[in-house]
């Protein structure tokens, strides 16, 4: 499964988490600078879009979830602590992520 990270600087402990629930190949966005982050377009062979919501204003998190459902492309809005991760990332794909 392959997954894009949007948003936060230092996502170490969220790649691990990802890792645990069967994410092999993960990308990440810092989204620091808006006006370039808002110009790009979510990349082609993702499975999975997660947004870190403290760290995106909302236009950013409308523009990527709006392509997002355009392109059938599940996605997961959650704060930058790992359970929230964990927890959303089962909620959406059931605590049996084998893909």
């Amino acid at each position: 499964m392959s997954v894009l990270v949007l948003g936060g600087d230092n996502i170490v402990p969220i790649k691990v988490i990802l890792g645990d629930l069967g994410v092999n190949n993960i990308k990440h966005w810092t989204a620091r600078n808006k006006n370039s982050i808002n110009k790009k377009s979510l990349p082609t062979g993702i499975d999975c879009l997660v947004m870190l919501t403290n760290f995106l204003n909302h236009n950013t998190m409308y523009k990527f979830k709006k392509e997002a459902k355009k392109r059938n492309i599940p996605f997961i809005c959650a704060t930058r602590n790992e359970n929230s991760i964990s927890s959303e990332f089962n909620k959406k794909f059931g605590s049996n992520n084998e893909k």
